[in-house]
């Protein structure tokens, strides 16, 4: 018996109603264990309605390397908007939320937190660093392990009919390979370890495996999601806004930022963006993952390695020139006010900005991408958004910095 297999036996909360966490509960739900499923009112209103009634169907290609699918129809052991009922006796807490949530729900989670329990972020988009501090600031003291990822466990969306949101997600791939890590990172062992009774990774336990990073900050790095989608999103807008007015098909939903904005030219700028973050980890001393010159100049750029990986040169298995067309792409984003860049600009690339003028690190493709968002949706990402302060890591030397990461102490 493994130190961690106490949770094999206790329910799964999963604390967001998106499509992430949908997925995440479906998955594990048809793994056979118990799962409760919890979003925070108002949007409970909408993305919980009916599920108790109606349950939920998880199906779709599920593209991976190994063939690892899950698909049927289940109804959840708990659907409620009361966070007490959805963490009390649970073993593992899912978080699947967007980073500008992450906050309100950590405040919401932190009175009900019981010993034992087992927290993964998914994208962890530096929520380990937020949580432990506003723990500290609210006098927590529960013994849990606190633990974020580099991706969500797939690329999926919820069926979406005029507006409404049917009780349907449709998985396109699942990811083989996470990078995971512990704040502080004495409890990465026992993370790793408890991941493998965690059903919504199983692609991953089964697949490629799950990979430590040396710590949280290196999972902020080793988000892919800034490289790849702020430079395309932005430096494609034309295509993007154009797409279902003169050209398309007049078909908006047609439109995909791999599929018709990617091109050489925008390649190198996320490759020159990528060696900034190299610079950035080099100077603080942490880890992220290490990719090419070829892999950016792909119709699915690095993402792919996430859900195909390579092959034993070193090359992916699943390689989509520029130069032909291709249907293997995520639809969108129909908008400049997408996730792709009001959360990936004002969270991603706003704390690779700050940790460069904190540690002396230049970042001007980065600075650049916050310059060209900020001008297009009139806003102050310098300003704005996260900042290091918030994280609770500001004002740190280097090596202050590490042995918290590493420790817990400040």
């Amino acid at each position: 018996m493994g130190k961690m297999d106490y949770l094999k036996n206790k329910p799964i909360a999963v604390i967001g109603g998106g499509a992430v966490g949908k997925t995440c509960a479906a998955d594990c739900k048809l793994a056979g264990r118990e799962v409760r499923l919890f979003d925070t009112l108002p949007f409970a209103e909408k993305s919980l309605f009916n599920l108790d009634r109606t349950g939920l169907e998880l199906d779709g290609i599920q593209r991976n390397l190994y063939n690892f699918k899950r698909s049927g129809h289940i109804f959840l052991d708990v659907v409620t908007s009361d966070i007490s009922k959805a963490l009390k006796g649970a073993g593992h807490i899912i978080v699947a939320a967007p980073a500008f949530a992450h906050e309100p729900l950590f405040r919401q989670m932190i009175p009900f937190l019981e010993d034992g329990q087992v927290i993964s972020i998914f994208t962890d988009n530096y929520a380990t660093l937020l949580l432990r501090k506003l723990m500290r600031e609210t006098g927590c003291t529960k013994k849990v392990i606190v633990g974020g990822w580099s991706s969500a466990p797939y690329g999926t969306r919820i069926e979406s009919v005029g507006g409404f949101m049917m009780p349907h997600v449709g998985v396109k791939y699942r990811a083989i390979t996470l990078r995971g890590a512990t704040l502080p990172m004495t409890d990465i062992d026992d993370f790793m370890e408890a991941s493998k009774s965690l059903a919504c990774i199983d692609a991953v336990t089964e697949g490629d495996g799950a990979v430590k990073g040396n710590t949280v900050l290196d999972i902020g790095f080793s988000n892919i999601n800034p490289v790849i989608h702020v430079p395309a999103t932005l430096l494609g807008v034309s295509t993007m806004e154009n797409w279902g007015i003169i050209f398309g098909d007049f078909d908006k939903t047609g439109y995909s930022m791999y599929a018709h904005a990617l091109c050489p030219s925008i390649c190198e700028v996320q490759y020159k963006f990528y060696n900034e973050e190299i610079a950035l980890a080099d100077g603080i001393g942490v880890d992220l993952p290490r990719y090419d010159y070829r892999d950016f100049f792909s119709r699915r750029s690095v993402l792919a390695q996430e859900y195909m990986g390579k092959d034993k040169d070193g090359k992916d298995n699943m390689y989509l020139p520029l130069d032909q067309p291709t249907t293997e792409a995520n639809a969108g984003p129909n908008s400049i006010h997408h996730r792709y860049v009001t959360e990936d600009v004002p969270v991603g690339c706003k704390i690779y900005h700050e940790l460069g003028v904190q540690y002396g690190v230049k970042t001007p493709i980065i600075d650049s991408m916050i310059v060209l968002a900020g001008a297009m949706l009139g806003k102050d990402y310098f300003s704005e958004g996260y900042s290091l302060a918030y994280l609770g890591i500001d004002n740190m030397s280097r090596e202050d910095l590490l042995a918290y990461l590493n420790t817990g102490v400040i």
